[in-house]
Order: structure tokens, then C-alpha cells, then sequence
């Protein structure tokens, strides 16, 4: 770097760092030389690459931003604190560490962070390649009473997170890039054939070589989504999809060729599924490029906040809404949004059997005691399929003059938004009507929904960082704009036009990240942790979605299911429940080969966290600090251990 350069930089931050290095060199080696070569500037500042000669634009702008991280949660309260069984965990946890507080003082002082162990292993379990720890935790299943509402479905996580790594599947290789990927991806990627074998007549999914095939079908419409989608428009213009419904839950998604073509209306879907109810159907949607997680309907609420969706879809999705006083329906009530559609094509809709006349006229009668309107129904002439459209309402009227009240309305200390291991409850809330209540009206249209503060964000609230909340949804957004522009697209060594398709920000805060990126070929799966401020109804307001999480547990999804991880302080923070790890084995699991990871902290956090995926034989595309902030940028291999733990 220039003298001239260095002079300028001590008036100002550095705009533009230009690293130039061998690519043999190590980062410790590339940070000493950095240092020495800049000994005339800002000596908090080190930059390393692992390319040759990369430009990289200066990764520390916005520092008040950073430091206001650091901040309360202003007004708003947590996911742990909604949900009733947190609630106990948290004041133990609470507790425990008022007593073992001067012990960990002294502890920190002389304990180092957690050393990476040289000795890894291949996990050894009966999912192999497929394995999720806390969907395939055996000897949790093997001990439940019952199964009969799915609970072996449910999450059961191991007490101690495993600290093995995945193996991968035979032959595999880097995923079919979007939109290609919408159609066929690589089999050996996803080496399952019998969904194809059982459902390849409904043109789910085919066997086709060393691919997997996807016509686009489902099995309520077997000539496609996209004529699918636009039938239930043509129902009901009310939908607008795109513009007025943003945000769709897919209950039982199959493949999720449903949601995979909504893309095309401008729609986000998430897809959700039980794990093996129909053969690795979420990780063919996942290996597609479509939002999906293992999720079931089963004893527990499903995680998420209460009236977010736009629009809940099941098509054929068999699940028994109305029994057991319509429990199930009314989860899907609680998530949807006061005014919001359930869009139903199943056999009940439009068949005569006996059996479907029984069900639909169940299902007439509880939608009517949820006061739930039926706004259209149809029969499609080219697939036969039918069609059946509920509006749920905008106010509490039929709620107060009904006769008989059931379902019962839910009592006034029931959180809605609790959703963090909480059963599920036969009864209802109430609409929100005061005009300044969240749910009181709809969101902005698309796309000014997704950078307009929710009107239910009041400047009396203190917002995450301290200011307005107005103001520091605002703060956010530019700042996450300026990040992703000016770093990310540019400066990390990430081709997002072709490499880049799944994509999790693992601490969002108001889907800050999310929104700067919209114009990319990209979807975000915000995950807000249980312990953080609940920001989760925030950005659903805005049209992105996102999944409340502890990340002391593992992710509901299958290995292999991201291509780029984004941590913003995450791994500072959970230091105080759990250890960073294991964490970092689940991001392992995670990640696809060759994915990148981002990791933005402290600096001791951040070198805690480099030492660790060195560990793994991941490769260091850059890092760079300034004072006590800094920055990691990995690419993970497809490196594996050859040793496999013992049972």
C-alpha cells in the first residue's frame, strides 16, 4: 500500500483495503505481514485473503451499528419469555448463574476458548448422510408412550449436541444451479428413489439417469403448479399474489413444486414436512432451491409467531383437521393473518364418498364455529381437482355473537406468539382491532412492504438498538444495505449468481440482511434465537420470513441444506448457555459443500471460531478486525474424517 494511501487513511476509515498475497501463505503468516506493511496506519486494522489479488472494501464501516449490537432488548421481550416452559428454563438459567457468577469470573481469566479437537469423526447412526440430531435422536423415540399424534415426528434432542461430523452421500457433487435446479438435480446428491417409484404417476419427482426429475406436479395438480397457482387466483383475485399475499405456509408440501413456483408470482413460501412420512420429500425440496424445513403438526405448537401468513395452502396434505375439537385447524388459525386465506384442495372438497361427504361436512361445521367464511370454491376441468377457500376474519363480531362457544376463545393470559415448546391448545384469540395493534390491518403492498417500518412500530418503543423503533428499523436497513453492497457482493469471494440459492441468517434481527439482498436470485431463512428480542412478527411484516430457534440445539433440516451461512454476533452471545463447537458442528452439517460461511463478531469470538474450521480442513477466504470487531469468511470442502465414533 501506497505512502500516500496510508497518509489519507489516518483522516479516515479505509474506503478500499487491497490486499495482494500467494495463495500458499497462512492467515497467521498474511496477518503478521499485513501488519508490518501497514505499520504507518490504523494498527487495529488486518485484513487477509485467499485469493491472489482481491480488492476488498472496508469491512468495519458502520462500527456505531456494531457496537449498538451490544444493546438491551428495548422493547421488545423474547421468545423464551412468551413461551411458558422457557419461562421456567430461563429464571433456572437465571439463577444458576448468580451462583456460579464469581466462579466464571475467575474462570475467564484463565480458561482459554474452546479448542478444536484434531481427532473428528464421522457420525455413526442409522440416518447416515441424512442425519438431523434432533429428528433422529433413537433412544428419545424408542421411550414415547404413544405415536399416535406424531410424536416421533417431533423434536427430541440429544442432552449433549453430538460433535461428529456427517458423512457424505457417495458421488456427491456441487448441487445444479437455480433455476435449473427447479427441474432436476443430481441423484447421487439425494440418492432416493422410492417417492419416485410411489408417486412418479402424480409427477412429483422421476428418475432420469444420474438425475432426478421434476415436471412440476403435485398431487392435486398433475399439470403443473404454476396452472395450479393460477387457479386458486382466478378463484379468489382477492389473493393477488405477489402484492397482497407475500408470505404462504405450506402445510405437508411434498417435493414443494407448489412453493418452488410461486417464485414466479413473486410469492415466498415455507414449506414444511414430516421427516420420512414420504422419502427425503424436504431434501429433494431443499436440494431444488426451495424454502423447506422437517416440521410435523403434532402436540406443539409449530415455531412461529401468531398471525403472519398471508396465506396457509394444503393441497391433499392428510391431515385430520377436523378431530380432536379441530386442534390442529386452530394452529393454523392462530398463524394466520386477520383477514388471511386457507386455500384446502383435498378429496373431501370436490368426491362423493362417503367418507370425504363425512369429512367436509366437518369441516363446514368447525370453520363456521371459528368464523371462518368459505369467500370461493372451484373444480378444476382439467385436473378434476376441487377447491375450497376459507377467510378468516378482521374483527371479533362472529366471535361474540356466537350461540355455542366452541371452539372456546382462548384466555387473555394465553401468548399467542409463544411457539418455543408450547402444546397445542383448542381455542382462539381474539382479532386485534385496535388500529395500532400488529394484525389490525394488512401490510404494505409488495414491494414497499419489504422496506417500510410496520405501522405497529411505535417511536414511544425502544427498538434493539436504542433508538425509535422506527428509526432503528431504519438504522438497520441501511446499514444492511451498505454491508451487503459494498462487502458482500463484492468483497468476500462469493459468486452469488451461480453458487448461491439457500441462504440463513442466523441471528436475524428486523431481516435486515434478508431485504438488501431481495433483488438477488436468493430466499433467506431469518432464524431468530429464543433468547434475542422477538423481531420474528417484523419481518414477516415486511414479506421475508424466518423460524424462532435455540441454537444450542440442532436446525430442523436436513445436512447439506445451505449454501451460504450469515452469523452477525451470534456466537459471542450464546458463549453464556452453550459452547461454540458444537454450533459450529451443526453449521458443518449444515452448509453444502463448497458453501461459505460469514461470520461477523468480537475478535477473540471470531479467531475462536477460525481455529475451529481450520480444524476442519475448511478453507480461510478472508479476515479482517479493527479494535475489538472483525470478520471471517470460510468456504467449507467436501473433506471428511475416515473414523467413525463408536456406538
Amino acid at each position: 500500500m501506497s505512502e500516500e494511501t496510508a497518509a489519507n487513511n489516518k483522516n479516515k476509515v479505509v474506503d478500499v483495503l487491497t490486499v495482494v498475497k500467494p495463495v500458499a501463505v497462512s492467515v497467521e503468516t498474511t496477518i503478521a505481514a499485513a501488519a508490518a506493511s501497514n505499520n504507518k496506519e490504523d494498527d487495529a486494522t488486518t485484513t487477509t485473503t485467499s485469493s491472489s489479488t482481491e480488492t476488498l472494501p472496508n469491512i468495519v464501516e458502520e462500527a456505531e451499528l456494531l457496537t449498538e449490537r451490544a444493546a438491551q432488548n428495548g422493547s421488545f421481550t423474547t421468545q423464551a419469555a412468551e413461551s411458558v416452559e422457557e419461562k421456567k428454563k430461563l429464571d433456572d438459567e437465571t439463577n444458576n448463574k448468580k451462583k456460579n457468577a464469581a466462579k466464571k469470573k475467575s474462570k475467564k481469566k484463565t480458561t482459554k476458548p474452546d479448542e478444536p479437537s484434531l481427532k473428528w469423526k464421522l457420525c455413526n447412526t442409522s440416518a447416515g448422510a441424512d442425519y438431523i440430531p434432533c429428528l433422529d435422536n433413537e433412544s428419545a423415540i424408542k421411550k414415547l408412550k404413544t405415536t399416535k399424534h406424531y410424536e416421533h415426528r417431533e423434536r427430541h434432542c440429544p442432552s449433549t449436541p453430538p460433535t461428529c461430523l456427517v458423512p457424505l452421500p457417495p458421488g456427491y457433487a456441487s448441487p445444479i444451479p437455480w433455476p435449473w435446479s427447479r427441474d432436476k438435480i443430481r441423484y447421487h446428491n439425494v440418492p432416493h428413489t422410492r417417492l419416485a417409484a410411489y408417486k412418479g404417476h402424480q409427477n412429483w419427482v422421476k428418475v432420469s439417469g444420474e438425475h432426478l426429475t421434476f415436471p412440476g406436479g403435485g398431487t392435486q395438480f398433475k399439470h403443473g403448479a404454476l396452472h395450479y397457482i393460477d387457479l386458486i387466483g382466478e378463484a379468489l383475485p382477492e389473493v393477488s399474489w405477489g402484492t397482497h399475499a407475500c408470505v404462504v405456509l405450506d402445510v405437508g408440501c411434498g417435493v414443494a413444486s407448489f412453493g418452488g413456483y410461486l417464485f414466479d408470482r413473486g410469492v415466498l413460501a415455507m414449506s414444511f414436512a414430516p421427516k420420512d412420512e414420504h422419502e427425503a420429500q424436504v431434501q429433494f425440496a431443499l436440494e431444488r432451491g426451495i424454502p423447506a424445513i422437517s416440521a410435523v403438526m403434532g402436540t406443539r405448537r409449530l415455531p412461529f409467531p401468531a398471525g403472519v401468513f398471508d396465506v396457509v395452502h394444503c393441497a391433499r396434505c392428510r391431515v385430520p383437521w377436523h378431530i380432536e375439537g379441530g386442534m390442529l385447524l386452530l394452529e393454523l388459525n392462530r398463524l394466520l393473518r386477520p383477514g388471511g386465506f386457507f386455500v384446502w384442495s383435498a378429496t373431501p372438497v370436490y368426491q362423493k364418498l362417503p367418507e370425504d361427504v363425512e369429512i367436509w361436512d366437518e369441516m363446514v361445521k368447525l370453520t363456521k364455529a371459528m368464523c371462518w367464511e368459505i369467500v370461493a370454491k372451484t373444480k378444476d376441468t382439467i385436473d378434476q381437482v376441487g377447491v375450497v377457500i376459507f377467510k378468516k376474519p378482521v374483527n371479533n363480531a362472529c366471535y361474540d355473537k356466537r350461540g355455542r362457544k366452541e371452539p372456546a376463545l382462548c384466555d387473555a393470559s394465553d401468548e399467542p406468539n409463544a411457539a418455543w415448546n408450547i402444546t397445542l391448545r383448542a381455542c382462539m384469540h381474539r382479532v386485534p382491532e385496535d388500529p395500532s395493534e400488529r394484525g389490525a390491518r394488512w401490510p404494505a403492498p409488495w414491494p414497499e412492504r419489504a422496506t417500510t417500518a410496520p405501522y405497529w412500530l411505535d417511536s414511544s418503543q425502544v427498538g434493539v438498538y436504542g433508538k425509535p423503533a422506527p428509526e432503528d428499523f431504519a438504522a438497520d436497513l441501511a446499514h444492511w444495505t451498505k454491508v451487503v453492497r459494498s462487502l458482500y457482493l463484492a468483497g468476500v469471494g462469493v459468486d452469488w449468481k451461480t453458487t448461491v440459492r439457500n441462504v440463513m441468517d442466523m441471528r436475524a434481527v428486523y431481516g435486515g440482511f434478508a431485504a438488501a439482498l431481495r433483488e438477488m436470485n436468493v430466499w433467506v431463512m431469518n432464524v431468530v434465537n429464543i433468547d434475542a428480542p422477538d423481531t420474528l412478527p417484523v419481518i414477516y411484516e415486511r414479506g421475508l420470513f424466518g423460524i424462532y430457534h435455540d441454537w444450542c440445539e440442532s436446525f430442523s433440516t436436513y445436512p447439506r441444506s445451505y449454501d451460504l451461512l450469515h452469523a452477525d454476533h451470534l456466537f459471542s452471545k450464546l458463549k453464556a448457555r452453550c459452547k461454540v463447537l458444537p454450533v459450529i458442528v451443526e453449521v458443518d452439517r449444515i452448509l453444502r459443500p463448497n458453501g461459505k460461511f460469514i461470520v461477523r463478531d468480537d475478535k477473540e469470538t471470531v479467531d475462536e471460531v477460525q481455529r475451529i474450521v481450520r480444524s476442519l480442513q475448511w478453507e480461510v477466504r478472508m479476515t479482517a478486525s479493527k479494535q475489538d470487531q472483525a470478520l471471517l469468511c470460510a468456504r467449507k470442502t467436501t473433506w471428511r474424517p475416515t473414523q467413525v465414533e463408536a456406538r
